[in-house]
């Protein structure tokens, strides 16, 4: 059956002033595709729900994007938010298996509303081939912000110059090796080992956390927990009709795996593993074409999501189950926040999350049973 939810409160419009295009570096050397067979206090390891301070084993704290354990070394050190086509011809996807949190939105309202993924990595250092790197949008700079992530995209429109001067907006943009795959050019660019240490060094951008960071984006339940009254949420189909995006719950693996263009998504990288989930939120938002004014709209379709300052309506999905949940965020760097029908803050199973920003005017089509 549909589910239904109404957008709450009233949608701001975030006003962006026109700057020039910025010069993109050159690129990296071509290389062959690679292939595989099968100073302060952390502020990472407290993310977990727990009455009492969780006794970690040695040596490793908690994951801030998935609850899970990790390595203490990487206590400090803030995520990629990768750039990812999501057109056909991209695919396979290298790597995403291995991202943190991946979001989905629609990318432009031309071509059947065509959706890119941006993939956030809190171990990147262990990506051997990712992507493929496409450009941005002004939501992704936004995004990348509220996680203190540094954006990694090829170009974009001349209106994320704006943002991506910001001094809370690291970017890295451009500039990554070259896939001799037999596809054409915009469909060749990956991060590979070693691209994302020589653009550290390069550009002088902090690997740690620095003082825009805002702790505590997710909440994780102590222990593997359903959702109490729950509703059905064995499938989940997005309103995406250009890819065609939708979810199915493995009951045996617990997971959701995820699947586009009426196939299994899945990554060569990682043994051909599929591109699986076990929390999926979905956020009912608001858009807007970018305008030059006097009623001129970008041609190509480009627009933002209204998501700073602002509030709406939306599911948290893990186990089978689905909750309907609303969502605020504040200004840039303010975390994105989720809260149940009694409007405390939701608490998420430890795990990999699936986010999709779902246009207000398709929330109708939402298919979640």
């Amino acid at each position: 059956m549909k589910k239904r939810a109404l957008l709450l409160g009233m949608m701001l419009t975030l006003a962006v002033t026109s700057v020039g295009c910025g010069k993109k570096e050159a690129d990296a050397n071509i290389t062959e595709p690679i292939y595989e067979e099968s100073s302060e206090e952390a502020v990472v390891g407290d993310v977990v729900d727990n009455e009492e301070e969780e006794d970690l084993p040695d040596g490793k704290v908690r994951n801030e994007l998935t609850g899970e354990l990790i390595d203490e070394s990487l206590a400090n050190q803030r995520p990629i938010a990768v750039m990812v086509d999501n057109e056909s011809i991209a695919l396979p996807h290298y790597g995403l298996t291995q991202a943190d949190v991946v979001y989905e939105m629609m990318n432009s309202t031309e071509n059947g509303r065509i959706t890119r993924f941006m993939a956030l990595v809190k171990d990147w250092e262990t990506l051997e081939q990712f992507g493929s790197i496409r450009s941005a949008r002004v939501t992704n700079c936004i995004l990348a912000a509220e996680w203190n992530a540094v954006l990694c995209h090829d170009g974009g429109p001349f209106y994320i110059d704006e943002y991506i001067a910001l001094p809370s907006v690291d970017d890295f943009n451009g500039g990554f090796s070259r896939v001799n795959n037999g596809k054409s050019s915009e469909y060749t660019e990956y991060i590979v080992s070693g691209d994302l240490d020589k653009k550290f060094a390069s550009t002088g951008a902090s690997k740690e956390y620095n003082k825009y960071y805002t702790e505590n984006h997710f909440k994780f339940a102590k222990e593997d927990t359903d959702i109490a009254d729950g509703t059905s949420a064995v499938t989940v189909d997005i309103p995406f009709p250009h890819n065609g995006s939708y979810l199915t719950y493995d009951e045996s693996e617990k997971v959701y795996k995820y699947f586009e263009y009426k196939k299994e998504h899945v990554d060569p990288q990682n043994g051909n593993a599929q591109l699986s989930f076990k929390n999926v939120i979905l956020q009912c938002t608001p858009f807007e074409l970018h305008s030059w004014g006097d009623g001129v709209y970008d041609p190509n379709g480009y627009m933002y999501y209204k998501i700073e300052n602002n509030k709406g309506t939306g599911y948290y999905i893990t186990n089978g189950k689905a909750e309907e949940i609303t969502w605020s965020k504040g200004g840039l760097t303010d975390n994105t926040k989720y809260y149940d029908a009694s409007g405390n803050e939701i608490k998420i199973n430890i795990g990999k999350t699936y986010i999709a920003l779902v246009p207000d005017d398709a929330w109708g089509d939402l298919v979640v049973e």
